[in-house]
């Protein structure tokens, strides 16, 4: 899936310009004032090409408005040089500050090095580790010292419901409530089978045991 950028300037020939040069590789939205920038904010682009001279709303402004719902990379596009107007956009939420004129391939560049950093950072919020073993939320995999550990639907739910809950003890019946629902026709005797069956599996590839019993009360992760 491309990536969409929002390109907002009140010069129809630069938004054109970059449009042209970016459509080739991205998903582009156009915005030639502030007002029309704020309604295609809310189609959540990937990146946002921000003028801040612009004669409704500035690109400060709309910064400012837009940033406690998006978080998406700002590049703020401008003629000025000031080090106080650098500061403003900063500290109006903008992550990157382009000079006017500008060279395309190096705004494409600096375009392509924001969203490779965005991707990483999502990337990176999916992944956790535990020592030598590491779970990929989105992918829905784990692996230790890189080995892939093949786990049923069922038995990655369980490891992701303990371990995003590290430390916290949980009985059989609140994890087969929380996996199969209230009305999951089994009963909570199958969480045992689980995870001997997620024990056998990790110990594969690890002595560290990830699943502690918690005696009289249920199970925890232990990462």
């Amino acid at each position: 899936m491309k990536h969409k950028i929002l390109i907002v300037d009140d010069e129809p020939g630069i938004v054109d310009m970059m449009k042209s040069y970016f459509g080739k590789q991205y998903e582009v939205l156009t915005a030639y004032n502030g007002k029309e920038a704020l309604l295609k904010a809310a189609q959540h682009p990937d990146l946002i090409l921000l003028d801040i001279n612009m004669p409704d709303l500035d690109g400060l402004t709309i910064c400012r408005q837009i940033r406690d719902y998006i978080s998406c990379p700002i590049l703020f596009l401008t003629a000025r040089i000031e080090s106080s107007d650098k500061i403003n956009g900063f500290t109006a939420g903008a992550d990157d500050y382009i000079l006017k004129p500008f060279d395309l391939d190096e705004l494409g560049a600096r375009v392509a090095a924001h969203l490779r950093r965005e991707s990483r950072q999502q990337k990176n919020m999916a992944v956790r580790f535990f020592g030598e073993l590491a779970i990929d939320y989105s992918a829905r995999t784990i692996s230790v010292n890189s080995n892939p550990v093949s786990l049923s639907k069922r038995e990655f739910d369980i490891v992701e419901l303990l371990s995003q809950n590290a430390g916290q003890v949980f009985d059989r019946e609140r994890i087969y409530e929380s996996i199969w629902g209230i009305d999951g026709d089994g009963n909570s005797d199958t969480i045992m089978e689980h995870i001997r069956k997620i024990r056998a599996k990790l110990s594969a590839h690890t002595l560290h045991n990830y699943i502690d019993t918690v005696w009289g009360c249920g199970y925890k992760w232990n990462g």
